[in-house]
């Protein structure tokens, strides 16, 4: 397993993109967190009892464009080998296929569960310190955001779990597909388009049940407030995003354990 690690983890390190993608993945997040809590203007309000927005949710909205990283990843760790064919020569240097798989898995959910904690940490870090200039301060009654906070902490951890999560996915759904552009329409679809589709349901109860079975379910982990509101539990949530990407890796692991490369 230590050699089929090392030997993927050279395949992804020797390819241009994954270092754009993971420094994409961890200055996307953390930027893009920065931006909306900037965004946030609380200098009208006198406390939370006037206004109260979940300013961790805010404060983490950069895994939107983080998690497109991500899926990219996850994609190319899988699809990239067939699209050049050094699949083969992987196989005749490691035969045991399932060992392949779990060493493509460990590598991918490493390299993406570092990158995202740094965009995490910089996302949290931004919140703490810009959100006190837009009027959220101890003194109106909003405390500085910190990971000594359960909620925060919960929301900050899950976010990095959710990162990792879609890597997988996209890892499982590219060894299904193994074509690059078919894997990523599919989950892009999967992750932006299915949502978009709840608020043209007329039946409420219809949009509550999308909202609980599509991959970002997973980010109700990020909630902090009114959680009664959300259509899913916070864990629930992040739970429904795991069976996606259990299910994908499934697909994709009795397809590459059936199927010649």
């Amino acid at each position: 397993m230590i050699r089929a690690a090392r030997g993927e983890w050279t395949k992804l390190r020797t390819l241009v993109s994954t270092a754009w993608l993971l420094l994409a993945l961890a200055a996307f997040t953390a930027g893009l967190s920065a931006l909306g809590a900037w965004s946030l203007d609380g200098r009208g309000c006198t406390g939370p009892a006037d206004c109260d927005p979940d300013l961790t949710r805010f404060s983490l909205i950069g895994v939107y464009a983080g998690q497109v990283a991500a899926l990219v990843l996850g994609a190319l760790a899988a699809t990239a080998e067939y699209a050049t064919g050094t699949i083969h020569p992987t196989l005749m240097a490691n035969p045991r296929r399932p060992i392949v798989l779990a060493a493509k898995a460990t590598v991918v959910t490493g390299l993406v569960l570092g990158a995202g904690l740094l965009g995490v940490l910089g996302s949290v870090l931004a919140g703490r310190f810009l959100l006190p200039g837009k009027g959220f301060t101890p003194a109106h009654g909003y405390p500085l955001l910190s990971l000594t906070d359960g909620l925060t902490l919960r929301a900050a951890a899950g976010t990095v779990l959710y990162l990792a999560l879609i890597a997988l996915f996209a890892l499982g759904a590219g060894l299904a597909l193994r074509d690059t552009a078919t894997t990523l329409t599919t989950v892009l679809a999967l992750l932006f388009v299915a949502p978009m589709v709840a608020p043209f349901l007329s039946d409420p109860a219809w949009q509550r049940h999308l909202a609980q079975v599509v991959p970002t379910a997973g980010l109700a982990v990020q909630t902090t407030k009114r959680l009664a509101e959300l259509p899913i539990a916070p864990w629930a949530g992040l739970g429904v995003l795991a069976a996606w990407a259990a299910a994908a890796l499934v697909a994709g692991t009795a397809r590459f354990l059936l199927r010649d490369a």
